[in-house]
């Protein structure tokens, strides 16, 4: 389940009231099941997975994939698998971790573990949300935003692009309120 953090304190944990709050910046925040296929479990419950289950995963997810190939004419899409024993952990997310855009949308589902998105909202005011497993977002481009991990630091996301090159970060400058 979602959680939306405002300025002030204030917590939602509603889609409904997320929705309304992040309704300013188009941004879509929707639940998808990953299904009760048990192989599908087992390979979201593995912190390492080879290139091959990777693969395995992606298609077993696919139906997704084939609904916004048709309906946003997305082209391509990978899976991150990110755990705290990766070498360089911290350096390789602290390209996310500023306030940026993307030329493109930036479009994930998360599959497993969790990480937090933050915006900065047309009234300059900042929220940040927590995106947890078989929750797709949709950061319409250009969305001044940032990324991190929570502190378990794991997460499985479903990376879909209209093109990659969309998702290079541009750096806005904007100090984050809030403490990481």
């Amino acid at each position: 389940m979602a959680i939306l953090k405002l300025e002030d304190g204030t917590i939602y944990t509603q889609i409904n009231d997320i929705s309304r709050e992040l309704e300013p910046l188009n941004v879509k925040l929707n639940y998808w099941p990953v299904g009760e296929n048990s192989e599908t479990h087992n390979l979201l419950a593995k912190d390492v997975l080879s290139d091959d289950e990777k693969e395995q995963l992606l298609q077993s997810l696919d139906n997704y994939f084939e609904e916004l190939k048709e309906s946003a004419g997305y082209q391509s899409r990978d899976l991150v698998a990110i755990h705290p024993e990766i070498p360089n952990l911290d350096a390789m997310l602290s390209k996310f971790d500023k306030c940026h855009t993307h030329a493109d949308d930036e479009v994930r589902y998360i599959v497993a573990g969790e990480g937090i998105f933050g915006f900065v909202r047309p009234d300059n005011s900042q929220v940040e949300l927590t995106v947890q497993p078989q929750e797709y977002i949709n950061v319409p481009a250009n969305t001044e935003h940032w990324f991190y991990l929570t502190e378990k630091k794991m997460v499985k996301a479903v990376r879909y692009f209209v093109s990659t090159e969309g998702w290079v970060p541009h750096y806005t400058g904007t100090e984050i309120c809030f403490n990481k």
